[in-house]
């Protein structure tokens, strides 16, 4: 099967052929615990869970943050299929160019148990949301410098006090649905 492994460390694409198996995803990242998202059409990438806290490269595939190294493969229902998106196409929404502000937050959740893509639920005004930490870091990454300190300032004291980061991150997203809310 046709698919696309990108190499966030020598921020390389490449296309490989492989046996989707039952083990397969596991096997390609040497880990039991992966993530996968959805952000291209008909496809699925797939990551490694535990690249925070094996302090990997961070970058993006359009907006969509990634740590690690990905594997990408087409999608069809529930069904894995050859990628379809042309190369060039594909690296064209990779970038490299991370913020400090995203490597900060990633070197101080690195010893925690956060995932980044978890969903969690926030209340705004009666109406349930569904959200997740990376939306989060991407919200706050748009603020101003104060805001941006803040929420580092905020965060240190988190994994300092070694409370829960998902509540924290929780708090974090109300902040910011209130905040533009307000503007």
């Amino acid at each position: 099967m046709k698919a696309y492994s990108i190499d966030s460390t020598t921020q390389e694409v490449k296309e490989i052929d492989i046996e989707m198996q039952a083990n397969t995803v596991y096997s390609f990242f040497n880990s039991i615990l992966t993530d996968e998202l959805s952000t291209l059409d008909k496809h699925t990438i797939h990551s490694d869970a535990d690249a925070i806290s094996k302090n990997m490269e961070p970058f993006f595939i359009g907006e969509q943050l990634i740590v690690g190294n990905a594997l990408i493969v087409g999608k069809d229902g529930l069904f894995d299929t050859d990628a379809t998106i042309p190369k060039d196409d594909l690296e064209s929404l990779v970038s490299y160019e991370v913020t400090p502000f995203y490597k900060k937050v990633l070197n101080l959740i690195k010893d925690t148990d956060i995932n980044l893509y978890r969903i969690f639920e926030v209340t705004k005004e009666q109406e349930d949301i569904k959200l997740n930490t990376e939306w989060v870091l991407y919200v706050f990454n748009m603020a101003d410098d104060r805001t941006k300190e803040y929420f580092l300032e905020e965060l240190n004291k988190a994994v300092e006090a070694k409370k829960d980061i998902t509540i924290h991150m929780q708090n974090m997203a109300i902040l910011a649905l209130n905040a533009t809310a307000n503007q």
